[in-house]
């Protein structure tokens, strides 16, 4: 039998309610979002009520989505289900952290809420946005960052899948750009997000981060987890921690994440979290092979991939 990934997203998936569902399904999930209302009341009646402009601010989603990934993962395990391998999509890394037991859910609470205050400060400091590029490849899109890398900040921030890529930057220079990309082929969509991740625009929030990072105690990974940044697996704490230390200006290897997975005997991907964005990167990385894309954010989708996991 092939091996089991668990997948976990990222900041993009903060919605109204995310969490209710799977809390209602599943006991463990629950407690999970039980705790996040213990040590972040506010981010817990955000993520449960909105409103959704204050939810999606970095410092309030980046907390409330690590607890929903970690109350569907908490629903997988309660029911006999656990990875061989996991990854998360930028954000999503903490909750992989926390699935390989690197982690408890506590220290890892803690961890994003200084991460995500962080950022939203460094965002305030240094304003900056993303835009995914759509309908390229890498070498195209890299060639016409390196046109504009002299005029402005702007880089590749995530490889998520073929055909697309989000770039991040400063502001005048991602939509000075856009008519080169346009020229090249590709479609440009400007994402609403709250600042520019994975760019030199978040140096100060990596800085300040590191010495939080630091302070926290990592064990030896249960399964190995995929870095973002190397899309390589490893279990060593300190491999790990040094990953997530660079992680905040880095790239995301997403789609090179999936083909570490493949290469490992991966068939089966798992989101656990909010929505079904990493299910469709998934598919699309996988075009053509035979994989199991399954997710879990409510009692329906869990008792679906328990049922698909079990046959």
């Amino acid at each position: 039998m092939g091996k089991v990934a668990f997948l976990f997203p990222g900041q993009g998936s903060a919605a109204i309610g995310m969490g209710l569902a799977i809390a209602s399904a599943s006991p463990a999930a629950a407690r999970v979002l039980d705790r996040l209302g213990a040590v972040a009341p506010t981010v817990r009646a955000l993520s449960d009520q909105g409103p959704k402009e204050t939810l999606i601010q970095t410092s309030n989603a980046q907390p409330a989505i690590l607890a929903v990934n970690c109350a569907c993962l908490a629903a997988l395990e309660e029911r006999g289900i656990r990875p061989d391998i996991v990854a998360g999509h930028s954000l999503g890394e903490y909750a992989a952290i926390v699935a390989a037991g690197v982690v408890d859910f506590e220290a890892g609470l803690r961890l994003v809420l200084e991460r995500g205050a962080l950022m939203e400060q460094a965002a305030v400091a240094r304003a900056g946005t993303m835009s995914a590029v759509l309908g390229s490849t890498p070498e195209q899109v890299d060639q016409v960052i390196c046109d504009w890398q002299t005029r402005g900040v702007i880089v590749n921030a995530n490889d998520n899948a073929p055909g697309q890529i989000v770039i991040s930057g400063a502001i005048e220079t991602l939509r000075a750009a856009a008519p080169d990309f346009k020229a090249a082929g590709a479609r440009v969509i400007d994402l609403p997000v709250g600042g520019a991740f994975h760019s030199p625009l978040m140096a100060d929030a990596e800085r300040d981060f590191a010495a939080v990072l630091d302070a926290v105690p990592f064990a030896e990974a249960r399964v190995p987890v995929v870095s973002n940044l190397t899309a390589a697996p490893a279990t060593d704490p300190a491999t790990v921690k040094d990953a997530l230390r660079r992680q905040i200006t880095g790239r995301v290897l997403w789609r090179q994440t999936i083909e570490a997975m493949l290469a490992f005997g991966v068939d089966t991907f798992v989101e656990a979290g909010p929505g079904k964005v990493l299910s469709g990167l998934v598919q699309r990385c996988t075009r053509g092979q035979s994989v199991k894309v399954l997710n879990v954010e409510d009692g329906a989708s869990l008792e679906r991939t328990v049922a698909a996991l079990s046959s």
